[in-house]
């Protein structure tokens, strides 16, 4: 099998991902914070060090690098823990899933007013649609940096600065962006929120979320975080404060070593040789009978949105599995961002990652046109 759905999950892993995972099982079995003992204290030296290693990576402090379950744990944590005194929001019209269904229901349940900036192509259509929502009571803008349907970048940087001129939470979504370009709580991110098994190369059950502490996010969760134990209340500190319960030590572990593994060949390296492989898909596959949802106008990451004409994306991309290509069809869990597109029917992502060859893409290009068109 030749994995192209790696906006899903990043497979293969690199070799020290692996073997990170290995030795966490091996050496890490304490219970991180919990117990002064030496498998214990061990165990917590080695979670503080991957919380350093991210901390670093995205321009943070380690005491506000919080560990999750993988990015939509952290963006329920971001948006429900900054929302939870009401106010209004405002999310893309791009928004996974993972981000619009919490935002619609606190909407729903008239916690807070909520609305939908629509993304253009163009970045200032895109600027102003945000800039044009802004009111006196909105509390938060939620943004993906990158679309997970079509790979296309949104203008973060300006709509920060949007939100910094006017006092607003700023929340990104970094999950088909991180470990791709070169992404900073400096470049007006108040809180990131990301996968750890997608271009961080971590395993499953990996995320992340980093603040830079301007902003407090209530906890939506209370439990055993190893720290002020005799009190029945939530510690109001960070990472204790949003990581209840044992951590994934093992997860953590990975999502070191993919951080090192991004930072060893470049992650503007890793992205250029994606897109690369990107263009080849696209040079070959052609035009006739396919449509690629690209535009001259924006930026992309390496992800490509594409549907064959006459055929269902859920039948192209079984045809496809059948001859050894693993697609992701469908509305990827994002129908606020096929909404936009008019992809009534979603679409099929074609997704490389840094173990991907030119020469597959093309040769999946060829089946497609052999067999579908």
């Amino acid at each position: 099998m030749v994995n192209f759905d790696n906006a899903a999950t990043t497979y293969p892993k690199p070799v020290s991902v692996r073997e990170a995972a290995a030795e966490a099982i091996r050496l890490y079995g304490g219970n991180a914070g919990r117990g002064g003992h030496q498998l214990a204290m061990r165990t917590s030296r080695a979670v503080y060090s991957a919380r350093e290693t991210a901390a670093d990576f995205f321009g943070a402090q380690p005491e506000n690098t919080v560990f999750t379950l993988n990015c939509t744990h952290s963006l329920n944590l971001a948006i429900q823990g900054v929302m939870a005194d009401g106010g209004h929001l405002i999310i893309s019209s791009m928004e996974h899933n993972s981000a619009a269904r919490p935002a619609f229901q606190l909407a729903a349940q008239e916690k807070i007013t909520l609305s939908v900036a629509r993304v253009y192509p163009d970045t200032e259509r895109t600027v102003e649609s945000f800039r044009r929502l802004m009111r006196p009571d909105t509390r938060a803008v939620v943004c993906t940096l990158a679309s997970n349907v079509t790979g296309q970048l949104l203008p973060y940087r300006e709509i920060a600065e949007l939100c910094r001129e006017r006092g607003i939470c700023f929340i990104a979504d970094g999950a088909q962006a991180c470990g791709l370009i070169d992404v900073k709580l400096g470049d007006g991110i108040n809180i990131l929120c990301t996968a750890g098994h997608k271009g961080l190369y971590g395993i499953s059950g990996t995320g992340l979320l980093v603040t830079d502490g301007a902003f407090r996010i209530k906890p939506i969760m209370q439990g055993g975080t190893g720290s002020a134990s005799q009190s029945l209340e939530q510690p109001d500190f960070l990472p204790d404060m949003l990581e209840s319960g044992t951590l994934n030590v093992t997860g953590a572990m990975t999502v070191r070593a993919g951080i090192e593994f991004v930072k060893k060949h470049g992650a503007e390296i890793i992205r250029r040789r994606e897109e690369e492989i990107c263009r080849s898909f696209i040079s070959e596959l052609g035009s006739s009978g396919v449509t690629v949802y690209r535009s001259p106008e924006a930026g992309y990451v390496p992800i490509v949105s594409f549907n064959i004409d006459g055929v269902q994306p859920e039948r192209a991309a079984e045809l496809l599995s059948e001859k050894g290509y693993c697609l992701r069809a469908g509305f990827h869990c994002a129908a606020l961002a096929h909404a936009t597109l008019g992809t009534e029917n979603g679409t099929v992502r074609f997704a490389p990652s840094a173990f991907s060859r030119s020469e597959d893409a093309v040769m999946l290009a060829r089946t497609i046109k052999k067999s579908l068109i």
